[in-house]
C-alpha cells in the first residue's frame, strides 16, 4: 500500500460532518424564520382586527353624531312652526357640525380609545339635552293647544257678541230711521195769493191769475201737528219753480242753496221757526222784481231737506 493513500477516509468524514452541520445550520435559520413569520402573520392579523374594531366604532359614532344633527333639525323646524326661534339650539347643530367634521377626519385606525370616550361621552351629553328639549317642545304645543281652544271660545264669543251688537246698532238705525221718518213736518193747508202792484192781494181757488197783474206771491200753510217731532227751531225752506223747472233764486231777496237727497238745490226763501206743535200758521211773501213767466209754477216746502208738501198756481 502507498503510504500517500492513507488519509483518504478521515477526508471524506470531515466532509460528511461538515454537510451534515451546514444542513442543522440550515434547519436551524429556517425554524427560526418560520417562527418569526409566523409571529408576524399573527401580530398583522392582530393589528388588522384591531383596526376594523376602531373604524366600526368610528363609524357607529359618526352615525350617532348625523342622528343627533337630524333631531337638533327637526327640533328647529318645529320651534319654527310654532313661531319661535332659539339660538342655543342653532349653537347645538354648529357644534355637532364640528364635531362630524372632526370625526370625518380620522383614518382608519386612528381614532384612539381616548378619542372614542370623549365623543361618545359627548353624545350621551347631546343626547341628554335633546331629550329634555323634546320635553320642552312637547309641552310648548300643548300649551299652543290649549290656547288655541281658548282663543277659539273667546273668538266664538267675540263673533256672537259682535252679531248681537250688530243687530242692536242695526235696530238702532231702523228705529232713528222710523223716527226720522215720524218726526218730519207735514205742510197743511198750503194757499197761493198774488199781491198786485196796488197791494192788494187776491186769492183764486183754481189758483189761477193773471200773470201781468202779479206783484208778489203769497204762500200760506200749517205746519201739522207731529208729537214725534222735537220742539226746536226748524229751518222751513220754499222753492217756487217755474215752468221751464228753473227756481226762482235771488240772494238779495233771501235765496240761497241747500242740500236736497244729497243734492244742493237753490231755494227761493227760508224762515227759521220755533216748532211747537200747535198747527202754527206761516206765509211767504216773495217779489221776483220782473215780469213773471206764463204758464204752470209749482211751490215746493222743505223742512231739514225734507219736502214737507207742495203745490201749483198758473199764470195766465
Amino acid at each position: 500500500m502507498d503510504p500517500n493513500e492513507t488519509p483518504e477516509p478521515r477526508s471524506n468524514n470531515s466532509r460528511v460532518l461538515l454537510w451534515v452541520a451546514l444542513v442543522l445550520v440550515l434547519l436551524g435559520i429556517n425554524g427560526v424564520l418560520f417562527y418569526l413569520n409566523q409571529q408576524k402573520g399573527q401580530k398583522n392579523e392582530e393589528l388588522t382586527t384591531e383596526v376594523k374594531a376602531k373604524d366600526t366604532k368610528l363609524q357607529d359614532q359618526i352615525k350617532q353624531y348625523e342622528a343627533l344633527k337630524a333631531d337638533f333639525e327637526r327640533q328647529s323646524q318645529e320651534l319654527q312652526a310654532l313661531g319661535l326661534s332659539n339660538d342655543s339650539l342653532e349653537s347645538k347643530i354648529a357644534s355637532v357640525n364640528a364635531d362630524l367634521l372632526k370625526l370625518r377626519s380620522f383614518k382608519a385606525g386612528s381614532f384612539s380609545i381616548a378619542q372614542q370616550n370623549l365623543f361618545k361621552q359627548r353624545a350621551l351629553n347631546l343626547e341628554g339635552q335633546l331629550r329634555k328639549k323634546d320635553d320642552d317642545i312637547a309641552q310648548l304645543k300643548k300649551d299652543n293647544e290649549t290656547l288655541y281652544t281658548e282663543t277659539s271660545t273667546l273668538k266664538e264669543k267675540q263673533n256672537k257678541l259682535t252679531d248681537t251688537i250688530s243687530t242692536i246698532v242695526r235696530s238702532n238705525q231702523e228705529l232713528s230711521e222710523k223716527v226720522g221718518v215720524a218726526s218730519r213736518l207735514q205742510a197743511d193747508n198750503i194757499k197761493v195769493a198774488i199781491i198786485t202792484s196796488r197791494n192788494k192781494e187776491k186769492e183764486d181757488d183754481k189758483e189761477e191769475f193773471k200773470a201781468k197783474k202779479v206783484e208778489k206771491v203769497k204762500v200760506t200753510f200749517n205746519l201739522a201737528r207731529n208729537d214725534v217731532s222735537p220742539k226746536e227751531t226748524k229751518a222751513i225752506y220754499m222753492r217756487i219753480l217755474e215752468p221751464d223747472g228753473a227756481a226762482l233764486y235771488n240772494l238779495s231777496t233771501g235765496g240761497g242753496t241747500f242740500t236736497v237727497d244729497g243734492q244742493e238745490a237753490f231755494y227761493t226763501q227760508k224762515q227759521d221757526v220755533v216748532y211747537d206743535n200747535t198747527k202754527q200758521k206761516l206765509e211767504f211773501v216773495y217779489a221776483k222784481g220782473a215780469d213773471y213767466k206764463k204758464g204752470q209754477h209749482t211751490v215746493e216746502l222743505y223742512e231739514s231737506g225734507q219736502l214737507m208738501g207742495k203745490t201749483t198756481f198758473t199764470l195766465k
